[in-house]
């Protein structure tokens, strides 16, 4: 082509130069105008905010600045207009979105498109038929006694056999680890087993983290940055010119999609007949006469469970000890609880050990109150709806309830809704754990996509948290080791700490007398 040119006259190159160029300042002028069109202009001092992030000067992260202004709205709900989105932390809207008129606040084409490239046809990002024969599938196996007891042996022979020794190791050499690194790793490797059935050896902190973790976490974050473009826009023009972040993510696409095959292909391999692991019985429900499953859906169901049982379970552990950290008659009430049975301190408690604990549970459920791991999450309204605050929320708009906002609102959760205070949830003499309304508490979402895997992740969480505490004091270092001090959270679509979390661990001294836990 460089030859050809080179045999035209002077005069016909530059001609085509200046055609090229005109075409290019047209296609240009177009996409400007385009989006002068579409762009929600707007000079409210919350979309200024928004758009030049001064809001920055005075929150440390973006879900601070949402309580701030949610707290101070009668009603709980505010519009950011530059996004098209209505943001709300009002109960009786969220139940509302996820229950009473759950048919017209949909995911939406708007959140497919989104995130379609990296979690495709998977549960979290279809609705209509597509979702409810994923959840009637999911439904069946995670209520599964069989699945819970396989799955919490996994849980407790990684604690007791990789978890803790890392942790012991740490201990006699005083060695400063990063426990959220710690906590993504077995997370991981945990989920990898229940799921696959595949050990990806992730918890050695000599090793490199695995590609497809780490490819994982590429594609989230920049997932995540699509949403919180100002104008669709914007992620789409990058992606068509295959520049910036949308290479990037196109790059960490191609690498999960290959993991994810080979991974499908060797769980083929090894036979799914009789295996107990989540993806063996759903290859073996197919085969049964459920419903087809191509490589493709089987790839999509892949990456579901590695974003609803790897991260968040890593997110809210990390952010338990640095409530732990900062509160050590809160660790100290634990131990007590644990301790209180016949159990051997230097192995995992029970299934039916855990379930008793009280305190812990309540522990759990504060943290997470605070710091969910699922800071918010977005609906697409339909048709025309008027929330039952008397918002009105025009059609194909954004709806957003932020779980995040709502553990920071006093007309939830009390005056002291910033305190970490577990017993909040107990009640009677014994203390006994009260549960909430999912609507004031949405962290494992509510109504009709409410979490599948909650009594998993709560029974895994409790099983880490027992374990370590039982065993060790652990002293959060640098900012989130100070009392008050919030974590600075990286983008993604779950809560991630900037920095990771550095920690000393120390040998913990003998259990408390159960008399003394509160």
């Amino acid at each position: 082509m460089a030859d050809a040119m080179e045999l035209l006259p002077w005069g016909a190159r530059l001609a085509g130069l200046g055609f090229f160029s005109a075409s290019f300042s047209l296609l240009a002028l177009a996409l400007v105008l385009l989006v002068a069109r579409r762009w929600p202009w707007c000079s409210c001092h919350v979309c200024r905010a928004y758009l030049t992030g001064s809001w920055a000067k005075d929150f440390t992260n973006l879900g601070d600045w949402y309580a701030h202004l949610l707290r101070a709205s009668p009603t709980g709900t505010v519009h950011v207009h530059v996004l098209g989105c209505t943001v709300t932390a009002n109960p009786g809207n969220v139940e509302y979105m996820l229950r009473t008129r759950f048919d017209n606040f949909p995911k939406g084409k708007q959140f497919a498109a989104l995130l379609g490239d990296l979690l495709g046809g998977g549960i979290f990002n279809v609705d209509g038929d597509a979702w409810r024969h994923q959840r009637k599938m999911a439904s069946l196996e995670l209520g599964s006694v069989s699945v819970r007891s396989y799955a919490y042996k996994i849980v407790a022979q990684e604690v007791e056999t990789r978890l803790l020794p890392v942790l012991a190791d740490a201990a006699d050499k005083g060695k400063v680890v990063d426990l959220q690194d710690v906590f993504r790793r077995f997370a991981f490797d945990t989920i990898c087993k229940i799921s696959f059935g595949l050990d990806p050896g992730c918890l050695d902190l000599d090793m490199p983290m695995s590609d497809l973790a780490e490819s994982f976490d590429a594609a989230s974050r920049l997932s995540a940055m699509r949403g919180a473009a100002a104008s669709p826009l914007v992620w789409k023009l990058k992606r068509f010119l295959n520049v910036g972040s949308e290479r990037e993510l196109r790059k960490a696409i191609r690498l999960v999609d290959d993991l994810a095959a080979a991974m499908i292909l060797q769980r083929r391999k090894l036979g799914f007949e009789n295996s107990h692991d989540l993806l063996s019985r759903f290859m073996a429900s197919a085969d049964a006469g459920a419903g087809a499953m191509d490589d493709k859906y089987l790839r999509d169901i892949v990456v579901s469970f590695l974003l609803a049982g790897r991260d968040t379970v890593a997110s809210a552990l990390t952010t338990l000890f640095i409530h732990l950290s900062s509160n050590p008659e809160v660790a100290a009430a634990i131990r007590a609880e644990a301790g209180a049975g016949d159990e051997d301190d230097n192995k995992p408690s029970s299934y039916e050990h855990l379930k008793g604990l009280q305190y812990t549970h309540a522990v759990l459920y504060e943290n997470m109150r605070l710091f969910p791991p699922v800071q918010f999450d977005s609906k697409f309204c339909a048709a025309a709806d008027v929330l039952p605050d008397g918002t009105y929320v025009a059609a194909e708009s954004r709806v957003m309830y932020h779980p995040y906002a709502m553990g920071r609102m006093p007309s939830i959760w009390g005056a002291d809704c910033e305190a970490f205070r577990p017993a909040r949830w107990l009640t009677g003499p014994g203390g006994s754990f009260a549960p909430p309304s999912l609507y004031k508490y949405p962290v494992f979402q509510a109504g009709l996509r409410v979490c599948l895997g909650k009594e998993l992740a709560i029974t895994e969480m409790k099983t880490v948290c027992v374990a370590m505490v039982r065993s060790f004091d652990v002293e959060v270092l640098g900012e989130n080791g100070r009392a008050g001090c919030k974590p600075k959270f990286v983008p993604g679509l779950t809560a991630s700490i900037s920095g990771g979390l550095p920690a000393r661990i120390k040998r913990a001294p003998a259990p408390a007398p159960a008399s003394d836990r509160f």
